[in-house]
């Protein structure tokens, strides 16, 4: 910000929350504003007319025009001139969206909601939006490998409904979504916070309609450099949810764990050997290309000692292949 150098450190500290969290200032009220910087209403009021407007609403229109133009359709965003510098501008974009993101989750309530997910009595309950699917994904895949109970919400409303209609009072709901929000989420979010069950929202906005019914809510960063939004920050926040929930059930998730790798390794189901050491044999081993210029005709094995010694290393590639033609 330009004019930093000459704010007072009370409009420093609002200054920081326009920088980090632009969706507060937006969407938020003075007084909401002020609570979220840990200042006062006149305060939040002298900074934007400093920075050049009439007063916060001057300020609080800007934020919106600026966040509209990030956050809109895909069909408009598409329109818009792209960056041809596509790296660096994805990865400023990215580790922003992370910055942001953890950076603005309150400790009390990341407590609250380990403590809930890691209660084995309780049943977890993973509803998520199309465009936010791949968080859902991740915590509903890995909070299952620690714990039983998890149920990841998939299909039409009608489906989602229906597997819904166990939910009992103190279950545990993680309703993702970010804007614009699709109507049946926030419906069902709604429906199973009256059910009583206790709603973890993870959104982008203070007025996101899925906070309303939330115990916990936990805003995820999603600037996207393209015509989409990114899912990276709330990735990131899973990561933290699971580290935690692992933290806790330090003594009954490793045999959960153990049973598990030993149905993965009875049906052969993954590649490598657990911890990633074992050797890829057959069709799984990368090919490498003959002396004579001639790969491995696709989908054959690659011949080796009879019981497949796995202490007999792969051919090492002859100093002609390693030669730009």
């Amino acid at each position: 910000m330009a004019q930093a150098e000459r704010l007072t450190s009370t409009e420093r500290k609002i200054a920081e929350v326009l920088a980090r969290e632009p969706q507060v200032i937006a969407f938020g009220t003075v007084a909401q504003v002020a609570q979220r910087a840990g200042t006062s209403g006149p305060s939040v009021v002298r900074l934007a007319v400093k920075l050049g407007y009439e007063g916060f609403v001057g300020l609080q229109a800007d934020v919106q025009s600026e966040l509209a133009r990030q956050l809109g359709p895909a069909r408009d965003r598409i329109r818009q001139r792209l960056p041809t510098d596509f790296l660096a501008r994805v990865q400023a974009a990215e580790q922003d969206n992370v910055l942001r993101t953890l950076h603005g989750i309150s400790t009390s309530s990341l407590e609250h909601s380990i403590g809930r997910l890691a209660d084995r009595h309780r049943r977890v309950w993973v509803l998520s939006a199309e465009m936010t699917l791949p968080i859902g994904m991740v915590l509903a895949s890995q909070l299952s490998q620690l714990r039983e109970g998890v149920t990841l919400l998939q299909g039409s409303e009608v489906a989602i409904s229906r597997a819904m209609a166990g939910l009992e009072p103190l279950d545990i709901l993680i309703s993702i979504d970010i804007r614009r929000y699709e109507r049946s989420v926030v419906g069902l979010t709604k429906w199973a916070a009256e059910q009583g069950a206790a709603v973890i929202a993870v959104t982008d906005s203070p007025l996101s309609p899925l906070g309303a019914s939330a115990a916990e809510t936990y805003f995820i960063s999603a600037h996207g450099v393209g015509p989409f939004d990114s899912v990276t920050g709330g990735i990131a926040l899973a990561n933290v949810l699971i580290a935690g929930v692992a933290a806790r059930l330090r003594q009954s998730a490793p045999s959960r764990l153990d049973a598990i790798e030993a149905a993965w390794s009875t049906l052969g189901a993954l590649v490598a050997e657990p911890g990633g050491s074992g050797p890829l044999t057959g069709i799984d081993r990368i090919t490498y290309a003959r002396p004579n210029g001639a790969e491995e005709p696709p989908g054959r094995p690659e011949p080796g000692p009879p019981g497949g010694d796995p202490t007999v290393p792969l051919p090492e590639p002859a100093p002609s292949d390693l030669t730009a033609s």
